[in-house]
């Protein structure tokens, strides 16, 4: 890994102060881009490190991590370096998840406090609850892999996790916590419960699948949106494919817009997420790409006209479909995202 004597930030780079900014219900700032870490099976650890060092030198001050993605250390590593190199740690934000098979109340705090060693960190800016539901898969299954301790969402086991979560801002080692692949009836729950609240729901949000009602839902109970997937997902797992997907940059109305503004249509889709009001971790090794998703921000918005031409396309076409987190055997992915307004049951 290359070494960075100094982190000013590159010429052709990004103003950090330029970039928007989301305001959580404590009042804090989270950069509303930030790099998604999700390296999947194309991008190495290694690969993954050098693009977090890329894109600080750039601009970028929000890092999208999980102790799942396998590569925390390395990122650690990296961090350490833009620390090192004049960058002031209260001006980053870095985000971690707790995995599946960690949601024991016992296994809680000391997930986080291996994130935080291998990311080599005092605290974290935001630690989330990965996904709803203890259902723990190993890399690179298909869709019919099943955990043999695979379990429906069950509230009373959630809020015991959740109370851990809780305890870790009591500790001062996390910042804000929050949750990820939530519904909104799981989250009405919590929001009932809960003593923290979470500060952001990160969900799967692009324009053919805009989520508008629990986006809504969210901002008017302080929870502020995140979008994974902001472009749809192109090198998204084999098993989260299925006939009938569509591909957001390829949607007429995109690529017109992207015509009009002379960029690609995946950053259209960008600066609609972030003009929406949403957060957007997009994730790329490449610096061409992750230094366009920044500018693509402070830079030549979208007009009135074409934010609700976008809100017009959206299809309902959710791309992750979490197969492999289902409880058993003959149940559809629909299953775990309580279509009908109802938590489904064991």
């Amino acid at each position: 890994m290359a070494a960075f004597p100094s982190f000013a930030v590159a010429t052709d780079g990004v103003d950090p102060n330029a970039v928007p900014q989301l305001t959580l219900a404590s009042g804090a700032h989270m950069p509303a881009v930030g790099l998604g870490t999700f390296g999947s099976d194309h991008a190495p650890a290694d690969a993954i490190a050098e693009a977090v060092l890329g894109a600080a030198s750039v601009g970028y001050r929000h890092f999208d991590c999980a102790a799942v993605y396998n590569n925390e250390a390395e990122i650690g590593e990296a961090l350490h370096e833009i620390v090192a190199g004049g960058v002031d740690r209260k001006s980053l934000f870095i985000t971690s998840k707790l995995w599946n098979n960690k949601h024991a109340p016992g296994d809680v705090i000391p997930a986080c406090l291996q994130s935080l060693a291998d990311l080599r960190l005092d605290y974290l800016d935001l630690y989330l609850v990965h996904w709803p539901f203890p259902n723990h898969h190993d890399p690179g299954v298909d869709a019919h892999a099943r955990s043999d301790t695979a379990r429906p969402y069950i509230h009373d086991e959630f809020m015991a996790t959740w109370r851990e979560m809780e305890k870790l801002v009591e500790m001062g080692v996390v910042r804000h916590i929050g949750t990820s692949n939530m519904t909104r009836p799981k989250m009405e729950l919590l929001l009932r419960d809960a003593v923290v609240r979470p500060a952001v729901e990160e969900m799967e949000l692009h324009p053919h699948f805009q989520q508008t009602a629990f986006f809504d839902y969210l901002r008017a109970n302080g929870v502020a949106p995140v979008g994974y997937s902001p472009i749809g997902s192109p090198d998204r797992p084999e098993r989260d494919r299925t006939p009938g997907d569509t591909v957001d940059i390829e949607d007429p109305v995109i690529q017109e817009i992207a015509l009009a503004h002379g960029i690609h249509p995946a950053l259209v889709c960008i600066k609609w997420g972030v003009q929406r009001g949403q957060g957007v971790v997009p994730m790329s090794t490449k610096r061409r790409n992750y230094l366009a998703n920044l500018r693509a921000v402070t830079e030549d918005p979208l007009t009135p006209f074409e934010m609700e031409a976008i809100a017009e396309i959206d299809r309902n076409c959710r791309l992750i479909k979490g197969h492999v987190f289902l409880w058993k055997d003959g149940q559809t992915w629909e299953a775990l995202w309580d279509m009908d307004g109802v938590i489904t049951p064991a």
